[in-house]
């Protein structure tokens, strides 16, 4: 990997090889050149022990065009949108691999909305990297760095405002937060003590030194649920290094994944609010019979935070999110939020006197598989091609990448916006069909 992965949103790549502080201050200079407006940038990191290199340059590089920078150190994706618009900021930039092993880091880019940029504003960031467009400014207009003393009471208040406070604090919960070594533990220690749960905290220092791969899979997470069964944890919450994404093991210590934190939310969401709900085309069809069972409608978008927020805000929704474990309450923010997400899982559960095996239980259940394909990016639209052959009774969409639909199942196959790969996710009645989707995808690049 030679050259790093640069989508609309930002660019991730691996240190030494393809990412290094220049390409770092080259990227960085060439977003803020395209904002409106003179006013400070947040920047922020997760706990890599690669984002305080980053950060140095990265501030430096944005001084030296004029601009001021509001450093906010470690702190979540989530957090950081908050910053941007508490501070009242022109854009943000969140240093960060979200999920990536940890050879890796990246940049996530945030405009005056606190939002993850669209594809638009993003691919004139592209336009101007390529063109290594920047202007260095006089030593007299240098910009300052200004470190923020207090960078999670807004977003604390702001989730804090969507559950009932006093009825989860009567419940005195036993959590489990697994931070993974990431950015969570900075809000999410704070969030839980709020809300009176007794915690015990796995990775709670932010320092990248990561125990476990840091995606928040089954695989990855055993040792984490043989932790939750001894602790007698009522809730399991495990966070991706930057807690955008939220994955969930309920109190007997099975892992009910990803899925299930965007389903659980909606459910209880839209029980006190409806109207019109944004998800992406790769989530569980969980989300449709939850709000078929609401009376709200279900839209679609391309896979990637910017084209949920963006249809969402388009169709005044009142909850959105990605089946990755990442939950969008407007009320908070249009950025993922594990934080939104375990309060408001606790929330469900004291509303409804539930545990979360009882609140999974209540929603249609369906099983879904991902896998990863290594492809030539070359050859994606030969891989596309072949599938359509293969599979000629399905219906066909390509809003992202290539999706075929059944009645009983579907399969998405789209190239990752930062990883060298393609993401095969299917889902169906049985984990049997779903995985047999899968293998037919990666069976067909030995094809081409």
């Amino acid at each position: 990997m030679n050259e790093p992965i640069i989508s609309v949103s930002g660019l991730r790549g691996i240190i030494g090889e393809s990412l290094n502080p220049i390409l770092a201050i080259r990227y960085s200079t060439a977003y803020v050149g395209q904002l409106d407006g003179p006013g400070p940038i947040v920047v922020t990191r997760d706990g890599r022990t690669t984002g305080p290199m980053l950060a140095q340059a990265i501030c430096s590089g944005l001084a030296a065009t004029g601009r001021n920078v509001l450093y906010g150190d470690v702190a979540a994706t989530p957090t950081t949108g908050i910053l941007v618009r508490q501070h009242s900021a022109t854009g943000g930039i969140q240093i960060s691999a979200s999920h990536n092993p940890s050879p890796y880091n990246g940049l996530k880019l945030f405009g005056g909305d606190g939002r993850v940029i669209p594809a638009a504003e993003g691919e004139k960031v592209m336009e101007a990297y390529q063109k290594n467009e920047t202007h260095w400014v006089a030593h007299d207009l240098v910009g300052k760095t200004t470190t923020l003393e207090d960078t999670t009471s807004a977003h604390c208040e702001a989730v804090l405002k969507t559950v009932n406070v006093n009825a989860i604090r009567a419940k005195n919960y036993k959590v489990v937060l697994d931070s993974h070594h990431g950015a969570g533990s900075v809000l999410g220690r704070k969030l839980l003590e709020t809300l009176n749960c007794r915690a015990e905290y796995l990775g709670g220092t932010p320092d990248g030194l990561f125990e476990h791969p840091p995606e928040p899979t089954e695989t990855n997470l055993q040792s984490t649920s043989q932790r939750a069964i001894e602790f007698g944890a009522d809730a399991v919450f495990c966070q991706d290094p930057d807690a955008d994404r939220l994955a969930v093991i309920d109190e007997k210590g099975n892992y009910i994944g990803e899925e299930y934190t965007l389903a659980i939310t909606l459910n209880h969401a839209l029980a006190q609010n409806k109207g019109p709900v944004v998800i992406n085309c790769s989530s569980s069809r969980m989300s449709a019979d939850i709000c078929e069972s609401h009376g709200c409608g279900l839209h679609l978008s391309a896979v990637g935070e910017a084209n949920v927020t963006s249809e969402m805000i388009r169709l005044n929704a009142v909850y959105g999110g990605e089946g990755n474990g990442g939950p969008i309450d407007p009320r908070v923010g249009y950025v993922r939020d594990s934080f939104v997400a375990m309060a408001q899982i606790l929330d469900a559960m004291a509303t409804n006197d539930s545990t979360i095996s009882q609140l999974a239980a209540r929603i249609p259940r369906y099983d879904i598989w991902k896998t990863k394909i290594e492809v030539d990016r070359t050859k994606i639209d030969e891989l596309f091609n072949a599938l359509e052959k293969q599979f000629s009774d399905a219906t066909v969409s390509k809003m992202d990448g290539l999706r075929l639909d059944w009645p009983d199942r579907w399969i998405l196959v789209r190239p990752s916006n930062t990883e060298p790969i393609v993401r095969a996710i299917a889902e169906a009645t049985s984990m049997e069909a779903a995985q047999a989707l899968c293998n037919a995808a990666a069976e067909a690049t030995k094809t081409m």
